[in-house]
Formats: C-alpha cells, sequence, structure tokens
C-alpha cells in the first residue's frame, strides 16, 4: 500500500474534524475527491488509529471516526508559538498598567532595507511558496476567480470576526449571496461584511493590474469604509486628526506630514519586495502600525496582504480559524515592542490554514459536490413540494427548515437550507423541467413568490 502524503494525511483529518460526532466511512468517502478506493480509507483510517490521529465510536457498521480532543483542538485553533513569540505574548498580556507607554518609531521603518531584510526566512518564503502554488503560467488573479464564491465568504467572514463582528458564517453567505441581513444584527455588522465584498471583488477585478501603491490602498479603504467612519471626506483619505488604540500603550503619530511621509515609504519600500509573502507580511506588520487611515486600518492591511498572492495566482490568504484574541495580541507586539515573531507564527499558520481550505476548493472544481449528490433527490422533492404548493417566501422558509429538521442529520442541516434557498432563486423556465414541473404550475407559483 503506498504511503499517503503529509497533504493527503491532513485533507482527510480536516474532513473528520467538521463531524465533531464522528464521521462515518461513507461520510469521509463523499468528501474525498478525486475519490479514493473503500478499502484505501479504511487502511489510512486504521493506520490513523493506531497513531492516535483518530479515534473510533461504535463497532461495526455503526463505527464512526473522530479526532481526539486534543487533535481536534489542534486543527482548529492551537497555533504553535516560537519561543520568543510566547515571550511577547505573556508581556503583551500583562496588565495595561505594567507595560510601558510606547510611541512610533520611524526606525523601525528605516532599518527594513527591501530584500536584504527578510521577515519571513528564505526557508518559510520556499515553504509558503510549496503549499500556495498553483497554475502561476495562467493569466494574474485566474485562481482567485476559479475559487471566487468561496474566497468571498470566506475572507468577508474571517476579516469581519477578526474586528469583533457577530455574523455567522452562514449569515454571511445569506447577506453575500441572497442580498438578506440577518435579523436582530447591528446595521454596521451588515455594511462591514458588504464592504469586504466590494472591496475583494475590486482586488479580484484588477488583478492584472493591481500593484502595491497609493491609489489601490486608498481606494481599498474607501470601499472597505464607506458608511462606517462618520466624515465620508476620510474615506480613502490619509488622516488629519490623531487617533488611539483600545487596550494598548502605543500612541501612533499624529503630524499629518509624517503619517504622509511614512505611508509614501511604505508603499515604496512593499514595490521593491520581490517575494511575495514577504511582501504580503511587510504590509500586514507596517500598514496597522502607522494606522495612516482615522479607522479600518488593520482590515486594509489583511486585505492589501493579498494583492501579491492573488496577482501571483498563489492560494489566498482568507485568516481561517485564527482566533481574533491571539491576533490582537500579535498586533499588540509590533505596536507596544516593535516585535514580528507573533505576528510571523499567525500569519503562517493562518496561511497554512487557507491553502488547505483551497486546496479542497480546488480539488472539487469540476467535479460532483458530494453534498448536492447526496441530498439530490431530497432537495428536489422540497423545491417540488414549494413550486406545487404555491408558497411564498416565508411559508418556504418554514417548509424547508421543516423538512432539513426531520430528514437531514444536524451537522448538514444549514447547508442543506442554504442550498434549496438558492435554487429557488435561480429557479426560471429554462431549467424547470429538472424538476418535472409544468409551465403552468411555475408560472402561478412565482406569482405568490413576488
Amino acid at each position: 500500500m503506498a504511503r499517503i502524503s503529509e497533504k493527503d494525511k491532513n485533507f482527510i483529518l480536516d474532513l473528520i474534524s467538521r463531524f465533531p460526532e464522528g464521521a462515518s466511512l461513507e461520510e469521509i468517502l463523499l468528501g474525498i475527491s478525486p475519490p479514493i478506493s473503500r478499502r484505501t480509507l479504511q487502511y489510512r483510517l486504521s493506520s490513523f488509529v493506531k497513531q492516535k490521529l483518530v479515534e473510533t465510536i461504535g463497532e461495526a457498521r455503526q463505527r464512526r471516526y473522530r479526532l481526539p480532543i486534543a487533535s481536534s483542538s489542534m486543527m482548529k485553533g492551537a497555533i504553535l508559538l516560537s519561543t520568543i513569540s510566547e515571550a511577547i505574548l505573556q508581556e503583551v498580556k500583562r496588565p495595561l498598567y505594567e507595560r510601558k507607554h510606547a510611541d512610533y518609531h520611524r526606525e523601525f521603518l528605516d532599518q527594513y532595507i527591501p530584500n536584504k531584510t527578510h521577515y519571513l526566512s528564505l526557508a518559510v518564503q520556499n515553504q509558503l511558496y510549496e503549499l500556495g502554488k498553483t497554475d502561476s503560467q495562467r493569466p494574474a488573479g485566474t485562481y482567485a476567480r476559479q475559487i471566487f464564491n468561496r474566497l468571498l465568504i470566506d475572507l468577508s467572514w474571517n476579516s469581519s470576526r477578526l474586528e469583533g463582528n457577530t455574523y455567522s458564517l452562514l449569515e454571511t453567505e445569506r447577506l453575500l449571496q441572497l442580498g438578506e441581513a440577518a435579523a436582530g444584527k447591528d446595521l454596521r455588522e451588515t455594511q462591514m461584511i458588504l464592504n469586504h465584498k466590494a472591496a475583494i471583488e475590486f482586488l479580484i477585478e484588477s488583478a492584472a493590474n493591481a500593484e502595491i501603491d497609493r491609489y489601490t490602498i486608498l481606494n481599498i479603504h474607501a470601499l472597505l469604509s464607506e458608511d462606517l467612519i462618520s466624515d465620508p471626506r476620510a474615506c480613502g483619505a490619509l488622516r488629519l486628526i490623531p487617533v488611539g488604540i483600545g487596550g494598548s500603550t502605543y500612541q501612533p503619530l499624529a503630524i499629518p506630514q509624517l503619517i504622509n511621509e511614512c505611508f509614501e515609504q511604505i508603499i515604496e519600500i512593499a514595490k521593491q519586495i520581490i517575494n511575495p509573502f514577504e511582501q504580503a507580511f511587510f504590509l500586514m506588520v507596517h500598514l496597522p502600525y502607522l494606522q495612516p487611515f482615522e479607522d479600518v486600518n488593520k482590515r486594509v492591511s489583511r486585505l492589501s496582504a493579498n494583492i501579491p498572492l492573488i496577482r501571483e495566482n498563489l492560494s489566498p490568504l482568507s485568516f481561517v480559524d485564527v482566533p481574533e484574541s491571539i491576533y490582537v495580541n500579535a498586533l499588540l507586539g509590533v505596536y507596544e515592542l516593535n516585535q514580528i515573531e507573533l505576528l510571523r507564527d499567525v500569519f503562517i499558520w493562518a496561511y497554512e490554514r487557507s491553502c488547505l481550505r483551497y486546496s479542497a476548493t480546488r480539488r472539487i472544481l469540476g467535479d460532483p459536490d458530494p453534498f448536492l449528490v447526496k441530498y439530490r433527490d431530497l432537495r428536489k422533492e422540497t423545491v417540488v413540494l414549494v413550486v406545487k404548493g404555491r408558497m411564498d417566501k416565508i411559508s418556504a422558509t418554514a417548509c424547508i427548515r421543516e423538512k432539513a429538521k426531520h430528514l437531514v442529520p444536524v451537522q448538514d442541516q444549514a447547508r442543506f437550507i442554504e442550498t434549496v434557498e438558492t435554487e429557488l432563486m435561480g429557479l426560471h423556465e429554462g431549467n424547470i423541467v429538472r424538476y418535472r414541473l409544468q409551465i403552468k404550475e411555475f408560472n402561478e407559483w412565482k406569482k405568490n413568490w413576488h
């Protein structure tokens, strides 16, 4: 039996991690693409059990596989930190009154010499390239466009989540795909996610010509800050007023002329950096440190970091599973100590997580989605029930949820509801034959639907 690669092993373990109550052999098989034989999967799972990477529940046909509690934690959030990163973390977690006041140190920026200074070692740069490489010979932005829908949802949600946004992933998906704001949410949270959508679309649409320059960074800020800053003139403009950092002893620059000079210096240095990962990480360090805008600085840095990755057709960075607390503490390490090691550990880990996500997404492009295949008959049955019942949107939502509740496993219910709702919104006279519906039935239903 051929030895399993580390990449395939991690893919299977990540797949199992999505089933907290355990996954059956069939459920794991459905999620693997390209498919492997049942016997091969059994052999691999048996090996994982012996290595204590996976544990079993039940016997024979009822057997399910799940990650041990410790492994599940590692897969979902535990970032392994270097000794220096641990020290930074302990320092910035001390009470505010015990930490020293910190001003902006321009020497921190001045000391960086493009392609001579390396925040990421050459070994790490090569490691990240091997993880993130795709078909680099195709036009810039091709890969990001291939995974556009998944990237749009992931990056919008995760970047907003790191700002304290309380939308769930599913609510974000509904907002971006269906235009429906989640009930009970603050309007600012909805606007934040919609602004991410606009900024990500801008990055991908302009990938062929996108550069790290003043125009691009200012416009990313304008898109991300729309209707979120009290003074509309501050959108896409460098700040003219002092700002503070909550929960930190750090005081950013307050003189507009110096802010402009340092911003231009950051842009000029970033332009000269050859390696796309070093370029991305440099922006994630220095844009938040300068705080060039009145607000939304961290969001600008996260999306700007994707410019070189999208341009080079590398896997994008969407901050999948990154805990908000460790990210904030890593930035405090930069703000108060001018130490990048903790943020570097977070960046590397986050990129590895993103690559796992999008390599899996890319594998199934062009192949049927196992989830859709699994629920094909039930999805069609539900669509037919809604149409023949001439249900409006409120009645249809209740009907779909009832179907999911009684006929779909808990872990699949949210996605089942979403897929059926999406199918109904995309139903038209040119595709109703798939559901064995008559044009008269469709037209009668449409009257109530609208």
